[in-house]
């Protein structure tokens, strides 16, 4: 170390204290990097890795560098790959340094802890997430540090870990922090991972109950958490004293834009797990893109708050018919009035990331373009509030954010009287504040803009003074400004002139006015740009001072974009205002699927769906393969959910009874990293559901037990179906697609049980599907039609018709003799021509029951069961 130069001694310095960081180390225009970080920038930003001195153990010193005004266009590459950067930034301006210019690293840049505009999406929220727990009971935390959200929860006694992982799906953070403790726990780790969250390890003592609640208690400057909800909950202070903690020591300062934190209860909304999420493609497609998913059909927000809001809306139904009602009182007034859901949809379009803007305000991060850009979001507040009042809202959520809307106008005249319209991206140059704003600004603009116009006047000035023509006014870096004479001009130079140097053809002289104006001409530029940097700093605080009032106008905002949003989306795809109770009925008349109709554009075939708790609990739907089983079911999901977010709904009625939480069992995944077949994870996401399901939820089911023999299949199958109707004694509402279709004889078994099918009609040798859900069973899958509508060789198709025809006469695998095995399909009558048949099926063969009188009826039963009896001795 003692051979290293300073600014090697500094890095090293930095690394030491950031080991699990790359560190990008401030040097002039560019951010170096050195050893095995320079290797990993190197290799990943696909730059150039070159060499520079020697390290600690006198090799090569690895070193890569990008531009610091680029640093923008790197950053993303490396945080959304999970790594943390370490900036380390020169504290001081290195003109006013002695000796090595002092650097230190100002912060620290994770995936969950950014606030940066050009790492995170504008749509969707980017939380910390943290868990703390004791392997039975656990407390989550999710912050979201950009835009200051903080929410915390705990789960009761004996939680599984499908609970943590469930709302790590629903709020899909960047990144986890965990306790050295739950940090070696395999199974936590693993079932994080694949949702592609990255996972960090904390200190312990973060996790400390005692020094996290008062971490808490200090940062929102309170002496109880009762008021956030969280005061009893061990859990749940621990994980969100350690968020806390983790997002102050990665931003180096108070954050104080995080003003509450909301405790909130998993009884507060409906539950939509990992599965659920996946199988009816919420937030995102089966593939993992956004395109195809509910959010991408009902999200026209015109806001980033508004966006966000809509994500959350719809990750968390509600389970309050008065909470549901309001928002769609809300929804229903704007579509009434079409005027003004015109006039908010323009307006909105106006306002920008106010969230975020003042995340970045209160860090310190923000450059004037943010200051303009909130300006002009806080232009167009009083606007909306106009169009509000004149339209004479009367719905109690208009009425509240009508009243959480603000004014601001304050901030608006400072903004308007301070910075110029359109702003350079640096606040370190200067060119930001107006003139007029600050008279000694004002001052040494002229002075450093203009300061080479007055060297010119001046020279002219001397020379009418002096009445010396080729006197001119020079400058070089090293005596600066001079006024320089011939030899043969000499004798004409006036008394105040000082003899400055002389040079082969002349002399160099100055005056006290142009030493004056040389020290403000030269350091003019300095100063304007420190003075500018200093004003902008001023207003900047001013602003975020009043941050507290600015959240609570960009969360109304935020609402009243959504609300706009669906009452827009109701009109333009002729949606409905559903009937929601707390009842145990869904009924929807003409309900489509809101994704796929908005893909066709037309041509898709509605349907009915009725449920309750007495009859009609239980559907179980047959039908072919593509017919429109696995459509129906999810629309009857996603209806339920458009419902319970206050949104209206793609059907001409509906009346949705609450549901609490709705299991899906659809589509086939292995798992291979695991060692999971397909049928193991059909089995498990099974289980979840019979142990969890309520009288309350909603199944979707599709196909079970199919992935094993038709035996084994059709058994679980049946069993599953009991289970589910006879749970807890008042059953589930569900919906059960099935191909095996001797279920459908339980309709006359079990009472809640009712058959449905898929109308198909048959054109020759055409099928053609009508799409269309009607009550009854049927018993034709008509699976070889659809593998010849796939495209499978004719030859297989036609093959695949024979032997169906050999299993219907039944007929046995492979070879006819007496040991092949059986096909696996279950028939009333299994006949085996090698095998004598028994005496009774005989007689029952004989019987003609349609011509037996009720007694002739009793008597053969009799005589059969006698039968049977001496068979049996």
């Amino acid at each position: 170390m003692n051979k290293m130069t300073p600014a090697m001694k500094q890095y090293y310095e930095a690394k030491e204290k950031h080991k699990d960081a790359l560190i990008f180390f401030r040097m002039g225009d560019f951010y170096e990097s050195f050893g095995e970080d320079a290797k990993v920038i190197a290799k990943e930003l696909e730059i150039t890795l070159t060499s520079r001195g020697r390290d600690k153990e006198g090799e090569d010193m690895p070193l890569a560098g990008i531009p610091y005004h680029a640093v923008d266009s790197y950053l993303p590459k490396l945080i959304k790959k999970g790594y943390k950067v370490a900036i380390c930034e020169q504290l001081e301006d290195p003109k006013m340094a002695k000796g090595v210019v002092k650097r230190g690293v100002v912060r620290v840049i994770t995936p969950g802890t950014v606030i940066d505009s050009s790492l995170i999406s504008d749509q969707s929220n980017n939380y910390l997430m943290s868990i703390s727990g004791d392997g039975r009971e656990f407390g989550i935390s999710f912050l979201d540090v950009s835009t200051g959200e903080f929410l915390t929860t705990q789960f009761p006694d004996n939680t599984s870990y499908d609970k943590i992982i469930s709302e790590a799906s629903r709020m899909h953070p960047a990144e986890c922090i965990l306790a050295p403790g739950l940090f070696e726990n395999k199974k936590l780790k693993d079932r994080l991972s694949q949702l592609n969250i990255i996972i960090n390890k904390f200190d312990t003592e973060a996790f400390d109950l005692k020094s996290a609640r008062e971490r808490l208690l200090k940062h929102f400057g309170v002496m109880t958490l009762e008021g956030m909800g969280c005061e009893k909950l061990k859990f749940a202070i621990e994980a969100s004293g350690a968020s806390l903690l983790y997002a102050k020591t990665t931003q180096m300062r108070d954050l104080n834009h995080i003003q509450s934190m909301r405790t909130y209860s998993e009884n507060e909304f409906m539950v939509l797990d990992s599965i659920t999420l996946r199988n009816l493609e919420i937030i995102q497609g089966i593939r993992g893109e956004t395109a195809g998913s509910l959010l991408s059909v009902i999200d026209h927000t015109k806001t980033p708050m508004g966006g966000r809001l809509l994500r959350k809306w719809i990750l968390l139904p509600l389970i309050s018919v008065s909470k549901i009602t309001e928002r769609q009182d809300a929804i229903d007034e704007i579509i009434k009035k079409t005027l003004l859901r015109y006039d908010l949809r323009s307006q909105l379009s106006h306002i920008r990331d106010i969230e975020r803007l003042i995340g970045r305000i209160v860090y310190g991060n923000s450059n004037a373009r943010d200051l303009i850009a909130l300006k002009v979001s806080l232009l167009t507040i009083p606007e909306i509030t106009r169009s509000l009042k004149e339209s004479d809202v009367r719905s109690g959520l208009l009425l509240n954010i009508l009243e959480r809307l603000g004014d601001h106008q304050d901030i608006v005249a400072l903004l308007d009287r301070a910075l110029v319209d359109d702003p350079p991206v640096t606040v370190r140059e200067g060119g930001m504040i107006k003139e007029g704003y600050n008279q000694k600004l004002d001052e040494l603009k002229e002075m450093s803009l203009h300061g080479k116009d007055w060297i010119a006047r001046m020279q002219q000035k001397e020379r009418d003074r002096t009445g010396i023509k080729s006197l001119k006014i020079g400058y070089n870096s090293v005596f600066g400004y001079y006024i320089e004479v011939t030899k043969n001009n000499l004798s004409q130079v006036p008394s105040d002139y000082i003899r400055k140097q002389t040079t082969a053809n002349g002399e160099r002289f100055y005056t006290p006015e142009l030493k004056e104006k040389e020290a403000m001409i030269l350091s003019a530029d300095d100063k304007r740009t420190a003075l500018e940097f200093e004003l902008f700093t001023e207003i900047n605080y001013f602003i975020a001072g009043k941050s507290r009032e600015l959240q609570v106008t960009a969360n109304a905002l935020g609402e009243i974009d959504v609300i706009s949003n669906l009452a827009e989306i109701a009109v333009n795809n002729k949606y409905v205002r559903p009937e929601v109770n707390d009842n145990c009925n869904i009924l929807i008349r003409d309900g489509r699927h809101p994704v796929i109709e908005y893909a066709i554009q037309g041509g898709f075939v509605p349907n009915d769906t009725q449920m309750d708790c007495q009859d009609n609990q239980f559907l179980l739907l047959t039908g072919p393969n593509m017919a429109g089983k696995s459509t129906f079911m999810r629309q009857t999901a996603l209806i339920v959910i458009m419902a319970q977010i206050g949104s209206f709904v793609p059907a001409s009625f509906a009346s949705i009874g609450l549901v609490d939480r709705i299991f899906t069992r659809v589509g086939a995944f292995d798992d291979l990293a695991s060692g999971q077949s397909t049928f193991m994870i059909e089995m498990v996401e099974l289980a979840n559901i019979l142990n969890n399901a309520t009288p309350r939820s909603l199944i979707l089911l599709d196909e079970i037990g199919r992935g094993t023999s038709t035996y084994d299949g059709y058994s679980i199958a049946k069993a599953v179906v009991e289970y589910i109707h006879n749970k807890d004694r008042a059953g589930v509402r569900s919906l059960f697609a099935t191909h095996y279709h001797q279920l459908t004889a339980m309709s006359g078994v079990l009472k809640r049980v009712k058959n449905y099918h898929v109308a198909v009609k048959e054109e020759g040798n055409d099928l053609v599907f009508l799409r269309k859900i009607i009550p009854g069973a049927t018993d034709k899958s008509y699976g070889i039609h659809v593998a010849r509508l796939a495209g499978v060789p004719l030859k297989v198709t036609q093959r695949a018709k024979e032997i169906l025809k050999e299993v219907e006469n039944g007929s046995s695998i492979g070879s006819r003799g007496k040991d092949s095995a059986k096909y696996t399909q279950l028939v009333l009558f299994d006949s085996d021509n090698t095998a004598k048949e028994s005496p009774v099926v005989e007689e029952l063969k004989k019987l003609n029951v349609d011509a037996m009188t009720p007694l002739e009826a009793l008597n053969a039963l009799a005589d059969l069961k006698k039968k049977v009896g001496e068979g049996c001795e």
